[in-house]
Parts: C-alpha cells; sequence; structure tokens
C-alpha cells in the first residue's frame, strides 16, 4: 500500500510504498480508513519544526492523526466495536501502566503516544488502532464528518475551558478549523455574540459565514484596533479564546477583555509571550490554557455531529486522494483550505474544492 511518511529528520515527508498491516494484535483493530484531515501538527511535523524534534526516535512513521474508518478486523479480546462499523480514532494512546492508568484515570496517563505522531496513522489505506482509542460514529453521519472528531474536540474543550455562558460576548482569535469548531460550540452554549477574527482570511472568513456567523472581522483590511473598534463600542467582551499562536495578538486581546474575563490560550506558540501581570492582577482576569480534551468530551461531540453534519460540511473545503495528499498540505498552508480530507479511495478525477 502507499503511506505518506516521516522518514528521517529535516524538512519533508514521502509518499512510499510499503507493507500492508499484520493482522491486529490484542487489544487494536485494523482499520481501512476512510478520511482524513490534514491539520497544523501534519504541517509542523513536515516542516521538521523544533517542538516537533521528540519524533525522532519514532521515524519512520506514517503520519495523520485526524481520521475516521470503517473496523475491518478485530484483534483477540476485541468486543467494544464490530466489523463493519464506522468509528472516529481518538489519537492519544494510554500506557495503561502508570500511575494514572492504573487508577483508572486515562486522561492523566504520563507516557502517553500519539498515532499519526509516534505511531502510524491515518494517511495510508490500513492502520492499526487499539480498540480503545475507537470512538463509536451515530448512524447517518458521514465518514468525512466523522474525521472532523479530534479537532472539534479540541474546539469543545476550549469552550468548556472558558466556561462560556448564555448571554456572554465572545471574540475568537484565529478563524481557521480549530476557531470555527469554537464558534459554533460558543453558540451551542448560549454566547449572545460570536466575533470570529483572522488575518488575510477570507477563505476562512467565508465558510463561518456559511456556518451562519456574521461578526467577522480581518484584521489584514483594518489592523486589529481598528476591526475590532466598533464591537469595543458595545463594551469588553466575557470570553477572548485564542486559536492563533501568534504572539502579537496576546496584549490586544487582554485589553479587550473586561474585569474578571476569561482569557483561553489555544494557539502553540513558538516562544514566550510578554503579558503586563499588573495589568492582570488589577482587573482581575483569568489565562487559562486548554489543548487535549478528556475522553469523556468525544462521545459528546459525535452527538453534536449527528445534529449538525450539513453546517459541519462547509468545514471541508477540500477533497483528495492519497496521492495528492501533499498537495493538500499546501492548500492548508497558504490558508486557501479551512480542512482538506485525504481519502485513499478517492479516485483522482473525483478530487473536489
Amino acid at each position: 500500500m502507499q503511506a505518506l511518511r516521516k522518514i528521517q529528520t529535516g524538512p519533508g515527508l514521502s509518499l512510499q510504498d510499503c507493507p500492508s498491516p499484520a493482522a491486529p494484535p490484542p487489544g487494536e483493530v485494523l482499520l481501512r480508513v476512510r478520511s482524513a484531515g490534514v491539520c497544523g501538527t501534519d504541517l509542523h511535523i513536515d516542516e521538521w519544526t523544533s517542538s516537533y524534534h521528540f519524533l525522532a526516535p519514532a521515524l519512520p512513521v506514517t503520519v495523520g492523526h485526524e481520521f475516521s474508518g470503517e473496523v475491518h478486523t478485530l484483534g483477540a479480546g476485541v468486543t467494544s466495536v464490530q466489523a463493519g462499523q464506522l468509528v472516529a480514532v481518538r489519537p492519544s494512546v494510554t500506557c495503561g501502566e502508570c500511575a494514572a492508568c492504573s487508577a483508572g484515570n486515562f486522561d492523566g496517563c504520563v507516557k502517553r503516544r500519539g498515532i499519526g505522531v509516534m505511531r502510524d496513522g491515518g494517511f495510508a489505506p490500513w492502520t492499526l488502532v487499539p480498540a480503545r482509542n475507537c470512538v463509536p460514529v451515530p448512524a447517518g453521519v458521514d465518514a468525512e464528518i466523522a474525521a472532523l472528531t479530534e479537532p472539534l474536540t479540541v474546539s469543545h474543550e476550549a469552550v468548556r475551558t472558558a466556561d462560556v455562558k448564555p448571554g456572554d460576548r465572545v471574540l475568537v482569535l484565529g478563524p481557521g478549523n480549530i476557531g470555527q469548531g469554537i464558534a459554533l460550540f460558543a453558540r451551542a452554549a448560549g454566547a449572545r455574540q460570536v466575533v470570529v477574527a483572522g488575518h488575510g482570511d477570507p477563505a476562512r472568513l467565508d465558510v463561518l459565514r456559511k456556518m451562519g456567523f456574521s461578526d467577522l472581522i480581518d484584521f489584514a483590511s483594518e489592523g486589529m484596533a481598528k476591526g475590532l473598534a466598533p464591537y469595543l463600542e458595545e463594551g469588553l467582551f466575557d470570553v477572548v479564546i485564542e486559536a492563533t499562536g501568534a504572539a502579537a495578538v496576546i496584549a490586544p486581546a487582554l485589553a479587550a477583555l473586561k474585569v474578571h474575563g476569561v482569557l483561553v490560550i489555544t494557539g502553540i506558540h513558538a516562544a514566550p509571550v510578554p503579558i503586563d501581570l499588573t495589568a492582570l492582577v488589577r482587573k482581575h482576569q483569568q489565562i487559562r490554557a486548554s489543548y487535549r480534551a478528556p475522553e469523556a468530551a468525544w462521545p459528546l461531540v459525535v452527538n453534536y455531529m449527528r445534529d449538525h453534519q450539513e453546517t459541519l460540511r462547509h468545514m471541508i473545503t477540500h477533497r483528495l486522494p492519497l496521492e495528492n495528499a501533499y498537495a493538500g498540505f499546501a492548500l492548508s498552508r497558504n490558508k486557501t483550505a479551512t480542512k482538506v480530507m485525504i481519502q485513499p479511495g478517492l479516485a483522482s478525477s473525483a478530487a473536489t474544492s
């Protein structure tokens, strides 16, 4: 089979011929990959940014951690899923041995390994995953929508961490896939107003418009201060959620936040960010970090998918076959796409955008 792999340290990925996975070991299943999304993590692995050098001992490895698949073969002892079932894959594989895992606190595992990062992932027709990482998808949810589960759990966790309440005004910085999901879950939590801002992001802002959001700002055309000014005339925001990884937005985000407001950071920042702690203290503001969602959030997100499938489909802007996967990386990198789905069974002639 072909697979998109990181084969050595340094920039670049390779589409390689490699053996199909063997029969699944006990506790695991063989999945036929149906749809796999290109994520910012994949771009960083491709670029070999410093925060991903920890992958080196795992190379070569098939990348791709946002995917859905059909259960094909069960390993010994697997009873939680059935052959033919569509599942979303939770990519964080817990060790089962540390103190947290032994106590049943899998969210606290200190030795977790990522599918598509430290073990083979979803940019291939077939892959092996632990059965406990397979989240059953409700009937009627398409495989490409199911492949959005992982990033949507990140968005869901950001809104939960922010404790968005009915009537809140929420500012989302970053209109990419995570920011779009944050906007959706903030709206679902009852936010009175959700403002989403980007920088040179017309295509992604247009996706938000199709999903029913109208308070949209592109700082590239008017600057951050001018873009926010009309909204700040109404008052400061109850919650600001950052999903950019851009250090320059943090100080303005805090300035746009009310007294006792909450700023949630979800972006991965390449360097430390200076913060005016005196202003933070005097305004009694809070800065919270949000990253991986707890395992309990996954069923909540797939249930949300069942009821909002057509809204979520707007996020998927490009569908490409596996042989064109690397072209999807370019689309994601230059902000042409919101979410590129790599679909191993898709013929080149059927690729869409």
